[in-house]
């Protein structure tokens, strides 16, 4: 037991010099960390040049890109790969309603390397100018219509640089005579809007689409419902994401990130506002009557004020039982001028006025319970009710809230089939952020699941891959984190080392038991070798039982002996007892015979 304890004793002492060691490094002055490092770099370069070439770690797994292919029928795909922009169109526009220093769309566009790239040749549409207004747009192979296919967009995301406040969505726009993707801006018709987009600490994954009213022809925006997702580490963690938007045609829709859905829903009644309008709506004209009452409770007009009700009376009275605490001082002031201040200098009467001590508490009260003018405390007023009121009670002449009447809408419609909408000819990006270097990539529309699934694989799933295969493992990272924190290697010894040091110690340590050679051979039987501890145990158990024995011993022959008294005595009594019978009968005769007429004597006339 000792020497584990001493053990762990050591252990920790360990520790504690080491983090000690560690705090004094650190605590050095510029010129000893100087000597210090020097020393180090030598002694680094010497460990470095006697440690064996196979102590390196293997290398990591190398990922070879290649540009992805689509499988199936596509409208549109880019990957970019080509290193240009051919198909894509900057927009020459100005934004309206906008100072005309920002109002252009001259924000810069490249197809570049992804920063940090673990896939080289791998490139991507990137945002690189901050402050601007962006808008870029590609034409499709040939135009969406909604009819019996799913529509299915996806796309990649990297905020290479975080984002303050921006956008990375997509517009899908819509099919008009009026398109000219030279003039694209933020009021060019769109059918679809989708991708992330934050400001501030509001993060959105937005999901818009522009439904016509079959009445008025106008269009209205209609939002799909927040995810229940937290959706902050996709714009937080410097990592390319793919955005899904699966569109079915029985008006159901999926959004994924990273292929897991974080919203769902149905165009009918998911979206805000509604795609139809409500059958009947409230009648504009309609007012409310003026004898109209909807008070539910009203003062009772029968209710008297009590004759004793005191309105006057006040809340609080002084108390007239308090008595004024001795030693108190009347004539003393609570506060009195500073008598050690001193007139400032500069201090001009004609300008600053009557120079007077600043006030300071009075140092007579300190032992006294109180300076000044005493007065009695106040306490509630027992008798004080308030101004009076009627009791409230049920109105009889309650008719309810009033609400105006409901009337037949005229502008109601009902469109069973929302996903039937306006066809889209182009997919462009009109974008203002706060943050550079924003990266796309591996745009496609399609129809078919397979076909997007197959492109994010060749695609996402590469980068994927090249990180996960970059990055070092959870050992890796410890060893890495220590490097840097060399105390760090005190914790992993006391939280990982230490416990299992004393779970074998503990569980597989223990007395060696001793051999039969250590006997003398004899044909005679050997004893049951014990431990000492043990030994002892068995020592004291037999001296216990003997004592035990003995003092049963011991009642036993009192008891026995004390049974023998009794019986003795008892047996003396018997005896008696018989003796006593033995002389009845002839006390008996005796006097029988006394009392027959022979034996009276006669009596003397």
């Amino acid at each position: 037991m000792e020497l584990k304890w001493l053990l762990c004793v050591t252990l920790l002492a360990l520790g504690t010099l080491a983090v000690q060691a560690h705090d004094m490094e650190d605590d050095n002055d510029g010129d000893d960390v100087v000597d210090i490092e020097d020393d180090l770099d030598d002694g680094i370069e010497e460990a470095e040049e006697s440690k064996p070439e196979t102590s390196a770690p293997p290398p990591a797994p190398k990922v070879t890109y290649r540009a992805p292919v689509p499988t199936g029928e596509v409208y549109f795909a880019e990957n970019f790969d080509k290193g240009t922009l051919d198909g894509w169109i900057l927009s020459k526009a100005k934004k309206d309603d906008t100072d005309d220093e920002i109002a252009k769309y001259d924000g810069k566009w490249e197809v570049q390397d992804m920063k940090d790239t673990k896939l080289p040749g791998d490139k991507g549409l990137v945002l690189v100018t901050r402050a601007k207004h962006h808008a870029i747009s590609s034409k499709l192979s040939k135009p969406f219509v909604f009819d019996t296919k799913p529509l299915i967009v996806q796309y990649e995301v990297n905020f290479q640089n975080g984002i303050e406040c921006g956008g990375a969505y997509v517009k899908l726009l819509s099919k008009t005579p009026e398109l000219n993707l030279d003039q694209f801006h933020d009021k060019t018709p769109y059918t679809i809007m989708f991708g992330p987009d934050k400001c501030g600490e509001d993060y959105k994954l937005h999901f818009i689409f522009r439904h016509k009213n079959p009445k008025t022809g106008k269009y209205e925006e209609k939002h799909a419902k927040r995810p229940d997702a937290d959706l902050k580490t996709y714009f937080t963690d410097k990592k390319t994401h793919l955005y899904t938007l699966v569109l079915n045609p029985d008006n159901s829709f999926e959004i994924l990130v990273d292929q897991t859905v974080v919203n769902s829903g149905n165009l009918l009644n998911d979206m805000t506002p509604p795609v139809n309008p409500p059958r009947e709506i409230e009648d504009p004209n309609d007012q409310k009557p003026e004898d109209w009452d909807e008070r539910p409770k009203i003062p009772d007009p029968d209710a008297v004020k009590p004759d004793d009700w005191d309105e006057d009376a006040p809340a609080k009275i002084s108390d007239e039982n308090a008595v004024k605490p001795e030693g108190w001082l009347d004539d003393e002031p609570e506060y009195v001028a500073d008598p050690d201040a001193e007139k400032p200098e500069d201090w001009d009467e004609d300008m600053d006025g009557e120079w007077e001590a600043p006030q300071i508490a009075n140092p007579k009260c300190e032992s006294a319970p109180g300076c000044g003018t005493w007065q009695r405390p106040m306490i509630d007023n027992p008798n004080y009710k308030g101004k009076w009121k009627p009791p409230m009670i049920d109105n009889v002449n309650y008719q309810g809230i009033w609400k105006p009447r409901k009337i037949p809408n005229p502008d109601f419609f009902e469109d069973l089939e929302p996903f039937k909408m306006t066809p889209f000819t182009a997919v462009g990006l009109e974008l203002w952020s706060m943050t550079s270097d924003i990266f796309f990539d591996n745009f496609i529309i399609c129809t078919e699941r397979a076909v997007a699934d197959d492109w994010a694989s060749d695609g996402w799933g590469l980068k994927k891959a090249a990180d996960g295969a970059a990055e070092p493992g959870v050992v890796g990272q410890m060893m890495a984190a220590a490097e840097e924190r060399p105390w760090l290697w005190v914790v992993y010894i006391l939280t990982v080392a230490l416990p299992v040091f004393l779970v074998v110690l503990f569980c597989c340590s223990g007395k060696k038991q001793p051999s039969a050679a250590e006997y003398k051979k004899t044909d005679a039987p050997q004893p049951d070798v014990m431990n000492p501890e043990k030994e002892e145990e068995k020592d004291k158990g037999d001296k216990e039982e003997e004592e035990e024995e003995e003092t049963n011993e011991e009642k036993l022959e009192e008891k026995q002996k004390s049974d023998a008294d009794v019986g003795s005595a008892s047996q003396e009594e018997e005896e008696e007892e018989e003796e006593e019978e033995d002389k009845k009968p002839a006390l008996e005769e005796e006097e029988t015979v006394n009392r027959s007429p022979r034996n009276r004597k006669p009596r003397k006339d």
